[in-house]
């Protein structure tokens, strides 16, 4: 069966953001820890999350994907920055024991301009500090699309990164359809090439979730502009062929489109139907 879901608001409770994704026919969701520019998080409501994961097990929805607010910049050039993103994933991370074996992911960050080398460096120092031997949460770097000063601009990055982590099993990937599409990745046309270099540089292992997401612009634009699932540059062809393809189409899918939930659940509706059985 197809996994898939979409990104949902955990505003009103989990509860009701659960409510949500079986009403899209959803089996995956991907939901902000707490506002996504930042700030304090909602106290964790038990009974809430007790009811949450009641109706999760009725409905088979599998795989929670938290993510870190856009904020979050791990590599910043201001100590005050990447300490706000150290307690913030720290803190998430403790949010997150209320759902064990599921994932947090995050966008490396921005270098911006200190270079490449010294934004991994920062990235590496916060993860070790963070990452604990007893959590049941994997966190996942995201693949990004190259704009600006970003780190992970192609997997090279990613890979130097996981290398250097210490507790490497709590450590993973979320590959973004967009982002590296945008990014110069050609999965429209070399789908198969750009599976095997990920697993020859990262490996397909680390692969853990992917957000699909169709682009606004051109391959190798660096521009990060999401489109709605068959509405941009990389089309409904190439989205096909990627959530049947043999090495990915077992993996959880997390639909980040400009959609509000009918558009999500027309959308869930439609890969439902593209998908081989």
């Amino acid at each position: 069966m197809l996994k898939i879901g979409c990104h949902l608001s955990v505003s009103k409770g989990f509860y009701e953001m659960g409510k949500q994704a079986v009403s899209i026919n959803a089996n995956t969701i991907q939901f902000f820890t707490r506002n996504p520019r930042g700030g304090s998080a909602k106290e964790i409501d038990e009974e809430d999350v007790r009811k949450f994961k009641e109706l999760a097990k009725e409905n088979k929805i599998e795989v929670l994907l938290a993510h870190a607010p856009y904020t979050l910049n791990a590599c910043a050039a201001t100590e005050n920055i990447r300490n706000f993103a150290k307690n913030t994933m720290e803190d998430d991370l403790k949010r997150m024991e209320y759902f064990p074996g599921n994932y947090y992911n995050f966008h490396p960050g921005s270098h911006v301009g200190q270079g490449v080398d010294i934004g991994i460096n920062y990235i590496v120092e916060m993860l070790n500090e963070i990452i604990k031997p007893e959590q049941h949460t994997k966190i996942l770097l995201e693949t990004m699309a190259g704009k600006g000063s970003e780190i992970g601009r192609n997997f090279e990055e990613i890979k130097e990164i996981m290398d250097r982590v210490e507790l490497k099993e709590h450590i993973g990937v979320c590959l973004d359809t967009c982002h590296i599409f945008d990014g110069g990745y050609d999965i429209v046309n070399k789908l198969d090439e750009v599976i095997d270099e990920f697993d020859k540089i990262i490996g397909l292992k680390n692969l853990y979730a992917i957000h699909l997401n169709d682009s606004m612009n051109t391959l190798e634009s660096h521009k990060d502009r999401h489109a709605k699932i068959g509405e941009g540059k990389i089309g409904i062809e190439a989205i096909t062929r990627i959530i049947n393809h043999p090495k990915l189409r077992n993996l959880p899918f997390f639909l980040e489109t400009p959609n509000e939930l009918e558009g999500y659940g027309k959308e869930i509706a439609l890969l439902r139907s593209k998908y081989e059985e």
